[in-house]
């Protein structure tokens, strides 16, 4: 039989990071591919006193469907933390939980965007961003990214290119896939093209808590005074990624919207983690908890690091991200950071090319996306000299 597929979605291709999993089945394969967490990081002990009161006591609450917008108390607690610590939330604004912060991008894309409108992102940008964007029939405009973050110069230039854009997205804080964090100065520079030329900004800030150097840098939507922004969140990144617990806060208006949207998709997020998240809220010092994940992150950055100088300085260049999960490698003009990829994994070593992150999906480029948060110290040392090998022989 012929099978005949949407428009929506027969030129959509498959994640590159989920093809590269394909290749994880194999126990010998040392990973910087995904940007998974760090097992030993989840709360395994707090989830399962929990989980064990929420099936002797509240079985029926969290097992039955709830409501769209979320988990009541769960909003209450998250809505506060974002408002208190972080100064995130306006009285305009309000804050649902959603399945994932992937979830709250692609209800976004939903929600405003038409086929043909124009998204400016990030270049490279998040590879999940840029597919929720395509199924959308977007028009995406890449805005380079340097080392302060999305350039607010050609911002501006594809604005004025672009007119009628309907939002700007990305990912202020240690950048996936580049680990950049956009300046302060440019954080207020976007707020300021935004309202110049009426367009939205989707703030995408799913690693922001996982701060392991450097300064903080508010969030876009802290200074948002005119219902600008629209905030996504999640706590995949230092709680667990497997609950799919996220939240977005913005304009009662858009949430309207979302909500909605949000009904079609999946009626609500996992009532029980959504419980599960909130006793952890209010028992727990969830704080203390995200300590330790930094500290054992930036041991792990610092490994891979000190790995990198021994086994490729003078053969490539790499940034000294702040926080989150990643390290962006640039290879020399005219190589492809895709054969080098292709090379490590023929030697048991996977890595992400950049390639992959770019809004133009025919576009060649010479970076790699490295993660440490996954590989033990072992594995990074064992990783990082094969890969020093393979770039030899690339090289020459």
């Amino acid at each position: 039989m012929s099978y005949t597929f949407s428009d929506r979605i027969s030129s959509l291709k498959p994640s590159a990071i989920r093809e590269i999993f394909k290749a994880l089945a194999d126990p010998e394969m040392i990973s910087f591919a995904g940007g998974n967490p760090a097992p030993e990081t989840f709360p395994t002990d707090i989830m399962a006193k929990i989980a064990a009161g929420l099936f002797e006591k509240q079985s029926a609450g969290a097992l039955q469907y709830g409501i769209t917008e979320g988990y009541p108390r769960l909003r209450e607690l998250v809505a506060a933390r974002l408002k208190d610590k972080y100064g995130i939330g306006r009285d305009f604004d309000e804050t649902i939980i959603v399945t994932g912060g992937q979830q709250g991008i692609e209800l976004t894309t939903k929600v405003l965007i038409n086929e043909g409108d124009t998204v400016l992102c990030e270049q490279p940008a998040f590879i999940g961003a840029l597919n929720a964007f395509r199924s959308y029939k977007a028009n995406l405009v890449g805005v380079p990214v340097d080392a302060e973050g999305m350039n607010m110069d050609a911002l501006e230039l594809k604005l004025r290119e672009n007119p009628g854009a309907k939002f700007i997205y990305l990912v202020p804080t240690f950048q996936n896939p580049s680990g950049v964090t956009l300046s302060l100065a440019r954080r207020k520079r976007v707020l300021e093209l935004s309202k110049a030329y009426d367009v939205m900004i989707l703030e995408d800030n799913p690693y922001f808590e996982l701060r392991y150097s450097g300064a903080y840098v508010p969030p876009i939507k802290s200074m948002d005074e005119s219902g600008r922004v629209i905030y996504v969140g999640s706590f995949s990144k230092v709680i667990s990624p497997g609950m799919r617990i996220g939240m977005v806060c913005a304009p009662a208006e858009i949430i309207s919207k979302l909500v909605v949207a949000k009904q079609v998709s999946d009626v609500h997020t996992n009532q029980f983690f959504m419980m599960l998240v909130a006793q952890l809220l209010e028992s727990y010092d969830l704080d203390a908890h995200i300590e330790k994940v930094c500290a054992l992150y930036r041991i792990k950055r610092d490994h891979m690091l000190a790995a990198m100088e021994r086994h490729l300085a003078g053969k490539a260049n790499w940034n000294v991200p702040d926080g989150g999960l990643f390290i962006w490698m640039e290879l020399p003009a005219g190589f492809d950071g895709a054969e080098l990829c292709r090379r490590m994994t023929a030697n048991k070593v996977a890595a992400v090319p950049g390639c992959a992150f770019m809004p133009d999906e025919n576009a060649v480029s010479p970076g790699l996306r490295l993660n440490f948060s996954l590989p033990s110290l072992e594995q990074i040392d064992t990783g990082i000299e094969i890969m020093g090998r393979c770039l030899d022989q690339y090289l020459k």
